[in-house]
């Protein structure tokens, strides 16, 4: 039997402390995590949150949402046996040409920035698992052992929920954990574990104010209301989760974005306080940070599977990259480079590629035939 009515983890015997919220985080520190924070199972208010998101349709064809909505809430049916989640956040703001810049510039390809390095996934689950390890070191010293699994967005978990429970943040307007000390730019992951540890004060409250920039700034208006999202015209949902036409309405408003979408957090001003991050698998691959529209189109599949290798990018698929690739050259303003380009691949045997390459051309020849705005005269009043 263990204990954990002071903090510490342990014997019921009156034995000596053996393990502490402050040795996990001391260990999680250690292997690169930026915040440690432990929580208890109970996500009801979030269970509702996230049944009226659900039917509202706000997932779209991400079906598997609704089909494991209970569990998400319910890490008990996850993994038997949950008593407490640890909760760590990772910093992945590359150093990278500077994201404005290339939003500004419609030849470029803005990819999210956390998708310009190595997978996130392995790396976090790795050093999740490093961190259980050491814990299950510790306890073994008093002859205990714990039950645990390691998630990194992985699994039906509310990764957010978790972490506001667990102290590291609030869930912003615009959905996203937010931190006062590190803004947003991080990764979350968790440990699911029996052990009844001493758990960590939840988030207080909201500090978003009546701050709307992140709604106000959204390109599609996805965030119809403060931390409601509709997947359906958000640019990540569009152009990573979706597996069909984009539509057609949306499609200009997408501009140069061809992998994920950051304008809700480079417009929030919590992220003024988040730091670069210092792992290097983070940094940008294959100049990914600010590379043509028209030099990743022309990537073949094979080119596509070797220079994404590693990289969350590539479960997207070539079809999906050459669909997004296409939208983004039809709002390009190097117009007869991006209609080269496109007429390349004008006869591709994928019916959804197609579509979208003839969209963007006839985008590109409708913004030719405009004259230039200096070149309209107006003629004085007589």
């Amino acid at each position: 039997m263990i204990n954990h009515a002071d903090g510490p983890l342990q014997r019921e015997t009156g034995g000596q402390p053996n393990l502490s919220a402050d040795d996990i985080r001391h260990w999680g520190l250690s292997l690169g995590f930026q915040d440690i924070g432990i929580c208890s199972i109970d996500l009801a208010p979030h269970q509702a949150h996230l049944q009226h998101w659900l039917q509202r349709n706000f997932h779209g064809d991400m079906d598997y949402m609704e089909k494991h909505g209970d569990m998400r809430a319910r890490p008990e049916q996850l993994l038997p046996g949950t008593l407490r989640v640890i909760s760590a956040r990772m910093d992945y703001l590359p150093d990278a040409e500077d994201m404005n810049t290339v939003l500004a510039d419609t030849d470029k390809a803005y990819i999210s920035r956390y998708a310009l390095g190595r997978d996130y996934h392995k790396l976090m689950r790795k050093r999740l698992a490093k961190l259980a390890t050491l814990i299950s070191g510790k306890i073994a010293e008093i002859g205990l052992q714990h039950q645990y699994r390691a998630f990194v967005d992985s699994a039906p978990v509310l990764e957010r929920a978790l972490a506001e429970n667990a102290g590291l943040g609030w869930i912003g307007k615009n959905t996203m954990l937010i931190n006062a000390k590190a803004g947003s730019w991080f990764f979350l992951g968790e440990i699911y574990t029996d052990l009844p540890l001493a758990v960590d004060p939840p988030q207080p409250a909201s500090h978003c104010g009546s701050c709307t920039s992140c709604i106000d700034d959204c390109p599609t208006g996805a965030i119809v209301a403060p931390n409601q999202v509709d997947a359906r015209r958000c640019i990540s949902y569009l152009t990573i989760e979706l597996r069909d036409a984009i539509p057609e309405p949306l499609r200009p408003l997408i501009g140069n974005r061809i992998y994920g979408c950051d304008d809700c957090q480079l417009v929030c001003p919590w992220n003024k306080f988040a730091s670069a991050t210092g792992e290097a698998d983070f940094q940008p691959r294959n100049n990914l940070g600010s590379a043509q529209l028209v030099e990743l189109f022309n990537w073949s599949e094979q080119e596509f599977l070797q220079r994404t290798e590693g990289s969350a990018i590539r479960r997207i698929g070539y079809l999906c990259w050459l669909r997004n690739i296409a939208v983004a050259l039809g709002n390009s303003s190097d117009t007869g480079r991006a209609s080269t380009a496109l007429r390349s691949r004008y006869d591709h045997p994928s019916d959804m590629v197609r579509e979208h390459i003839h969209w963007a051309l006839a985008q590109l020849q409708e913004r030719s035939e405009q004259p230039p705005a200096d070149s309209l005269v107006i003629a004085p009043q007589t």
